[in-house]
């Protein structure tokens, strides 16, 4: 069902509102009152770094109460023109404290040395449709720039926060490049939903939806990154409603500068290399081994170690050129960038190639700003057969040779050899994108900024899987394409309201969003193609076999929409108190028509202690103690499941003979029922932090306790009903509950000497409880084994009074005497079966922690970063189904 207003309609609108507002601008308003005088000064003058003495160049230098500004330039010097016989100049930098400065008409150079802010209280921290400052921030919000984040080789903006942010647990699910990294802020909260924070890049919010596969942050440049800002409680996060339980992320990209133009061309080569392969036996263990079975084992006469046979040193190169300037009015960041980099496993590579141009225009004396961004990506990622390569390397008699003696991969029947699967299986799929938006902002009054965020994300992806026809070992060719389009649209008009007087000051934000999303995929696939030079990917023609039976076509649409209203408050008294208030109403196309809106309030206040009169003489320069509550969504479930669903086929389940003779007639039936009630999964969350500066801020530090708790979980379960159709039902389980409560503490210190030396200590660690509560199953299974009589088996899951990704097994006591595994008799039947399954741990971290540390001078880092995570389990599906005796027994 399409949400309302119709998404022409608002563009329209939101268009004509712009436009509007431009036309009544061109009449001065009232409050503008200027007043021109006659230059009587140039001022000139040199900004540096108070310890040591460097120039900073790209220092604005501004006349206070004017429209005059101006920036330094690489020597740090300035020239700029006053009226009148006096005047204020205001210098910032950022990481600096802004100085302002008197000057006359008779003032000679004037010499500013700029004083460095260590925890950078003066930061901007973008906090969603908007920006403040870090001392105003009442949330749980960090923020990371170029200078604090992971350095190195990076392939995607994850990587760049690894172990930065206490809460925010990142990992790599395969490791392959290109491949997707799991991240989560404060752990899970869901079971069938997904647990991805929402990106924002650049005002423009993502859906988590994956074009061709992959990881769907691998279109953006991490070089073009200039900050990232990671909202964690619901106080920070309510402003995203439906869409910010799992946290959000926002990504902001660089932009110019105004003064000189730059060039900066960066190349950079990494070397990756298998990190600690898994023992298995050589050739003479392996003879010996086998013998001991009693068994007489084939003898190849080689010793391969099948796990170095299949990987490599794996090289990465990285290059980028990027371009910056621009003028008062108009500034432009250009760039692009080329990333190959292999994988540990042959014929894994991940080319990705990306340009990227943002702009900024403003006229009408600053009253009319417009941004603009745009992103081109391309990325070719080819695949081999993962997981039947390593498990045949790891499988594989160690006698047998992989090569024959022309070089090729050698050929057998009772084996497969991986070489030969590298050499006839391949994983193609290349994946192009665009992402653009447009954010013109407009000054109605001094107090009044209207603001227009227009965008579209489009990507095209492309998927090969061919697998080449072979004699020996004799396997029919095969090729199968599967096309995905994914086109993702935003229009947001908000209005931002601001009042500064001496003691108030006071931040009004109300605005309306429109969100359309499209995806649509199709699929083909042709069988038995001849052995032949040409690859079927570069003629799928070649195929002699394309039936209903093994070659229908299969393909998917959907449209997901999502309307918000949204507003939030931002109160301070005496720059001491700060009050931050917001609420969003979300409705999505992805829920049932009597519930599709849903409400997201959020509440927090902070006190800036260190302002009060009795706290000047303290050791602390900063210390804010901050509370908040919100309510956040989830709305990260499948399209389409609260509405009916019909097939239309031949089958004897839903066709009918109409005739005595003759093909029965298609019959349509329900797959699927509506279900209107089906709403919203919502976290309820309370933090508590502590922001301390000690040491000229020099040794910065943060504590956040936070209880967050998800009820109203949405879940995929069995019909109850004997007439539904489906096998299965989407529902809300009323009572179930799934809780998230930690302890986050983050200590950092950093320096720089009058010798120019920068160094910095300093690392996080993160306490996480999760536990599930009044579920109405024994276990909802996550996870499951894979391998001989292994496939399908419940690993773990959801367990009542466990954490999530609990594992539920049978206890292993030993063997018997016939080599036979034996488990605890746990309820004292006298039989083993599931109901004597305990839970033996979970696979979730309880404790997550980071240390890191830096040390710089004149251009030359050397940095050390190291993270991890404890409290957890691991299940070596690997061991369980490679390395036992009757797979022994079938390698002779």
């Amino acid at each position: 069902m399409a949400l309302k207003p119709n998404y022409f309609a608002k563009l329209c609108f939101s268009f004509i509102l712009f436009f509007l507002f431009i036309k009544l601008s061109a009449t001065e308003p009232v409050f503008y009152n200027y007043e021109y005088k006659k230059v009587v000064a140039e001022i000139t003058g040199k900004v540096t770094d108070v310890q040591t003495g460097l120039p900073l160049r790209g220092a604005t230098v501004a006349v206070k109460n004017s429209n005059s500004s101006t920036q330094t330039n690489e020597q740090g010097n300035f020239s700029i023109s006053i009226a009148g016989s006096n005047a204020v100049l205001i210098i910032s930098y950022v990481g600096y404290d802004t100085q302002e400065i008197a000057v006359t008409a008779q003032s000679g150079a004037v010499q500013v040395q700029m004083q460095p802010v260590s925890d950078q209280l003066s930061q901007v921290v973008v906090v969603g449709y908007g920006s403040q400052r870090k001392t105003d921030v009442t949330g749980a919000v960090k923020s990371l720039t170029t200078e604090t984040f992971n350095k190195g080789i990076v392939s995607s903006p994850e990587q760049m926060l690894q172990g930065k942010v206490s809460g925010v647990n990142v990992v790599s699910a395969s490791g392959e490049p290109g491949g997707i990294l799991g991240i989560s802020v404060r752990g899970p909260g869901g079971v069938r939903t997904g647990s991805t924070p929402l990106f924002i890049v650049d005002g423009f919010a993502l859906d988590n939806s994956t074009t061709g596969g992959g990881n769907p942050l691998n279109f953006i440049n991490p070089q073009d990154i200039e900050t990232i800002d990671v909202l964690k409680d619901a106080s920070a996060t309510a402003i995203y409603g439906a869409r910010g339980a799992n946290g959000v992320i926002m990504i902001t990209t660089k932009r110019g500068k105004a003064g000189r133009s730059n060039v900066a061309l960066n190349a950079s080569v990494g070397l990756s290399t298998l990190a600690r392969p898994i023992a298995v036996f050589d050739a003479p263990k392996f003879l010996e081994e086998v013998k001991k079975l009693g068994a007489t084992p084939i003898d190849g006469k080689a010793n391969t170690d099948w796990q170095r046979e299949v990987t490599r040193k794996a090289i990465t190169q990285e290059y980028n050129l990027a371009m910056n300037g621009g003028t008062e009015n108009f500034t432009y960041y250009g760039s692009f960038g080329m990333q190959q980099q292999q994988g540990i496993l042959k014929n894994n590579n991940l080319d990705r190639y990306t340009g990227r141009f943002n702009a900024t225009q403003r006229l009408w004396n600053n009253r009319l700003t417009i941004e603009a961004n745009l992103s081109a990506s391309g990325t070719n990622n080819l695949r081999p057969s993962i997981s039947g390569i390593i498990g045949d390397a790891l499988a594989n008699n160690p006698t047998y040779a992989a090569y024959d003696s022309a070089g090729n991969p050698a050929q057998y029947q009772d084996i497969s050899n991986p070489m030969l699967t590298y050499k006839l299986e391949k994983d193609i799929t290349k994946i192009y994108r665009i992402l653009g938006n447009i954010s013109p902002s407009l000054k109605i009054t001094k107090n009044l900024v209207y603001k227009l965020n227009y965008g579209i994300d489009i990507s095209y992806g492309a998927r090969d899987i061919q697998s080449l026809p072979n004699a020996v070992p004799l396997r029919d060719g095969r090729l199968e394409t599967i096309n995905t389009y994914h086109r993702n649209s935003l229009i947001e008009n908000y209005f931002t309201y601001t009042l500064d007087r001496t003691d108030h000051n006071l931040t009004a934000l109300a605005g309306h969003s429109y969100q359309k999303i499209y995806i649509q995929g199709r699929s083909y696939s042709i069988n038995k193609f001849p052995i032949s030079p040409v690859e079927p990917q570069y003629n799928p023609g070649l195929g002699q076999e394309l039936t209903l039976v093994n070659n229908r076509p299969t393909g998917y649409a959907l449209i997901n929409e999502l309307q918000s209203f949204f507003g939030r408050i931002n109160y301070a008294f005496q720059n001491k108190y700060l009050f931050t208030a917001t609420v969003r109403a979300d409705g999505s196309s992805k829920f049932g028509a009597n519930n599709k809106y849903g409400i997201f309030p959020s509440f927090s206040a902070a006190w800036r202690i260190s302002q009060e009169d009795f706290m000047q003489n303290s050791i602390f320069n900063n210390l804010k103690l901050r509370a908040g509550w919100g309510q956040t969504g989830n709305q990260e479930i499948p399209s389409k499941i609260t509405h009916a669903f019909y097939t239309s086929q031949v089958s004897a389940t839903n066709s009918y003979p109409l005739y005595p003779s003759g093909a029965y007639p298609a019959g349509t039936i329900f797959s699927r029922l509506a279900n209107p009630d089906i709403q919203w999964e919502v976290s309820s969350q309370i933090d508590l932090g502590l922001d301390f500066g000690l040491l000229n801020n020099r040794l910065t530090g943060t504590i956040d306790y936070f209880n967050k708790k998800s009820n109203n979980i949405l879940l995929e379960v069995i019909a109850a009903d004997p007439v539904q159709p489906a096998n299965t039902t989407w529902t809300n389980v009323k009572n179930m509950t799934i809780t998230n409560q930690g302890l986050e503490l983050e200590l950092d210190y950093s320096n720089t000497t009058a010798t120019g030396f920068t160094y910095g200590v300093g690392g996080n660690i993160s306490f996480i409880k999760n536990i599930v509560r009044n579920s109405p199953y024994t276990v909802i299974p996550s996870g499951s084994a894979s391998g001989a009589g292994l496939t399908s088996a419940t690993i773990n899951g959801y367990v009542n009074g466990q954490p999530i990704g609990t594992f539920y097994l049978k206890e292993f006591t030993g063997f018997d005497a016939k080599g036979i595994s034996t488990f605890r008799d746990v309820d004292g039947d006298g039989i083993i079966s599931d109901k004597d399954r305990i839970a033996a741990g979970t696979a979730l971290p309880s404790q997550l922690y980071s240390l890191h540390a830096s040390l710089a001078y004149k251009g030359v880092d050397f940095i050390v970063n190291f993270n991890g995570v404890s409290g957890n389990k691991i299940y070596d599906n690997t061991a369980t189904a490679m390395f036992y005796k009757l797979r022994l027994s079938k390698s002779l």
